[in-house]
């Protein structure tokens, strides 16, 4: 369930790993594909089986082996490990070729000055780029079973005019697990269950290794390794349609199809809504020739609000961001079910207008729901096929209409300068927009705007450019509708968050700007830009920042956007260190490891008032020179050199309490204290029961 996008020179993506043997020279007959069957040793969506993603791996690396319309890439590695794989699938003739268009589709989403004319010939010439992924929420398991046999229709489609012109026309970026380690768990604990009273009971551990269920609120501030990979792939594609499947449709409805309920973004192209319910609508349409009853619009449920979904976070790249909620009951397990389990309100079965075949009831199968994902990414892929030239040139169109939109009214651009309460929090807010495709600049010399005086190396955010409206819809501050569901009734309650204002959560103190830049603000605007690390270089590129992996350093800009350098003023025998500054707290855990000793020094309300907030100070002592200075230019820490009366502190031991409920709450806590370095132990029930925690 959604529980509720000429290469840029900001986007750097090292060579992806093609697999050894794809693809074969010429095409192969159909009969030379492997089936899912002869593979898997099952059909895809058979009762009571589930693949694991090592097995749907091993189809598709048996598929690319046979045929030249498939092809793998490796595009990074999970949490846990895996290596992640993405197919790319059309014609033989387009994988061929499947740089240039790309390099149209980056051309077309980032068009600068580029005329009427070049855009139009680059539409015609090019060909769709769709993204569709399947198990973001590895416990919803048609999807991924899905992709299986999407891929092989697709390959052995020559017979079939629909598949043969999306191959023609289309190049699908398929995502055949978009979790792969939560599918492999899901998968094993569920065959583990079967034919005990368990067999459908829930998984008691979080299918991603930290924040499960989130991994679709995690579009933004892309903390997770898997959001990063999506990011940076999506990225490096620019794909026009970006479809995310989903499996809890609004019972007893089979599935939820856009057009999306109220409220939608505010800071979204129109033309991507008019897309997304074009492809809707075509939904429809191919679900009732199907005779696949039971497809429900809009409703009351899945709005389109919140920027943090994996896939509305492309909503402001001028993408066409989709996603469907298919029925499911539970894994692979069949149920049958009556109109008596229906709502009462639901039972009539009365055809309404955007719920026109009601689902009448009976046998629900994992079948069925791979039936209907197949019949709706059909559906995505044809209405990308027919409609190629409009896609290309609507993406070209909205990234035209954004620039000119603020180029003429405001904001203008966003100044976010140096001197910050965390002198880090900045540049970890601003290399996020970086690695999102926003361009940022700096000032080399001090400008003037709106009677604010600006200094040299302020970060600057122009906001005519093609992705400006991701920045907005961030740096706003939101306004959530007053929606009732009767007037004088009770408000219509949010699917999800309503409000998240970035400079708040980072604590950094924007400045927007009202008036136009003039020619001397842009003039003083450079570039910021430096090589990029590949994307799979091991270690922690840089230990200041959140993300413990290479990261945002794999974007050009993003690598450019470092805080101020780390120092130290003044002299005396223990660090003083700053409380605002996250990054204190990893140095703390490092001074102990290190065997040196802290202490705390309250403030005083007058020196908090005076001190914008500040509450007392942290000291670390007992370290070599170079153990301090090395904390400091790690960390990129402001640290003073001195010594005030403070109470020491010891090391504290951490219990994290672990539910075998999995507890997405406690997974984010186990990140947070993992990458600030905070020593603690998971806590399982028999721990806490056995007692005597402070022995151990």
């Amino acid at each position: 369930m959604r529980a509720r996008r000429v290469l840029l020179p900001v986007v750097s993506f090292a060579a992806l790993t093609v697999l050894p043997g794809v693809p074969s020279p010429e095409p192969l007959a159909a009969q030379a594909v492997p089936t899912p069957e002869s593979v898997l040793g099952f059909v895809p969506g058979a009762d009571f089986h589930l693949a694991t993603y090592e097995q749907s791996l091993a189809y598709f690396q048996k598929l690319a082996a046979a045929s030249d319309r498939v092809q793998l890439e490796r595009v990074g590695t999970t949490s846990e490990g895996r290596p992640w794989y993405v197919a790319l699938i059309s014609s033989a003739d387009n994988l061929k070729n499947v740089e240039h268009y790309r390099d149209i589709a980056h051309r077309l989403a980032y068009p600068g000055d580029m005329s009427d004319a070049e855009a139009r010939r680059l539409a015609a010439e090019g060909k769709t780029i769709v993204h569709i992924d399947g198990g973001l929420h590895a416990t919803e398991v048609a999807p991924t079973q899905h992709t299986i046999q999407l891929a092989y229709d697709l390959a052995t489609g020559d017979s079939d005019p629909k598949l043969k012109a999306i191959l023609d026309n289309v190049i699908l970026v398929l995502w055949f697990s978009f979790n792969p380690d939560g599918q492999t768990m899901v998968a094993d604990w569920y065959r583990s269950n079967l034919g005990t009273p368990f067999e459908v009971a829930p998984i008691p551990f979080l299918y991603q290794k930290y924040i499960g269920h989130d991994n679709n609120r995690d579009g933004y501030m892309i903390n997770q390794i898997e959001s990063r990979t999506v990011t940076r792939t999506d990225r490096h594609w620019e794909p026009q349609i970006i479809y995310n499947h989903h499996q809890t449709a609004p019972f007893p409805a089979r599935i939820w199809i856009p057009p999306f309920a109220d409220p939608v973004s505010p800071n979204v192209h129109p033309l991507m809504w008019r897309e997304v319910n074009l492809i809707g609508m075509a939904m429809a349409e191919e679900l009732e020739e199907h005779g696949q009853k039971g497809a429900v619009h809009m409703g009351t449920g899945f709005d389109d609000w919140y920027p943090g979904f994996i896939d509305h976070a492309n909503s402001f790249h001028n993408v066409a961001s989709l996603l469907t909620e298919t029925g499911l009951y539970r894994y692979a397990t069949p149920h049958f079910y009556t109109v008596q389990d229906f709502p009462t309100n639901a039972r009539d079965l009365r055809p309404q207008s955007l719920y026109a075949s009601p689902w009448e009831g009976g046998w629900w199968r994992l079948g069925d729901a791979v039936a209907y994902c197949l019949t709706a990414s059909k559906a995505v892929l044809d209405v990308a096929a027919k409609f190629k030239t409009d896609l290309l040139y609507n993406r070209y169109q909205a990234a035209r209409d954004v620039t000119a939109e603020y180029r003429s009214g405001p904001p203008y651009a966003y100044f976010i300068g140096e001197d910050q309460p965390d002198p880090v929090a900045p540049a970890e807010m601003l290399r996020r927009l970086a690695y999102n495709g926003v361009t940022v600049k700096r000032l080399t010399s001090p400008v003037t705007l709106d009677g604010v005086t600006h200094p040299a190396g302020t970060w600057v955010i122009p906001m005519d450019q093609p992705n400006a409206n991701f920045v907005r819809q961030l740096f706003s501050i939101q306004n959530y509708p007053d929606m009732r569901e009767y007037p004088e009734g009770p408000p219509d309650q949010p699917y999800d968050v309503s409000g998240w204002t970035l400079p708040y959560q980072f604590d950094v103190h924007v400045v927007e700007a009202r008036t136009p830049l003039t020619d001397a603000v842009r003039s003083a605007m450079a570039e910021v830009s430096a090589e990029p690390l590949a994307w799979d270089t091991k270690g922690d590129a840089s230990p200041w920042d959140s993300p413990p992996d290479v990261g945002f350093d794999s974007n050009a800009e993003a690598h450019a956007i470092v805080p101020p350098v780390g120092r130290i003023t003044g002299s005396g025998g223990a660090l003083i260190l700053d409380p605002a500054e996250n990054n204190t707290y990893r140095a703390l855990g490092r001074a102990w490891e290190m065997g040196g000793r802290v202490s705390f020094a309250a403030g005083t309300a007058a020196a908090d008032s005076a001190a914008g907030g500040k509450s007392g100070s942290w000291l670390v002592s007992g370290l070599s020179g170079s153990q301090r200075q090395s904390l400091v230019k790690d960390l990129h820490l402001q640290a003073v050199g001195g010594s005030m009366p403070a109470r020491a502190v010891t090391r504290p031991r951490v219990g994290l309490y672990r539910p075998w409920a999995a507890s997405i709450d406690e997974g984010w806590t186990r990140w947070l204290l993992e990458m600030y370095g905070v020593k603690h132990s998971s806590l399982y029930n028999a721990d806490v029961l056995a007692g005597k925690l402070r022995d151990r």
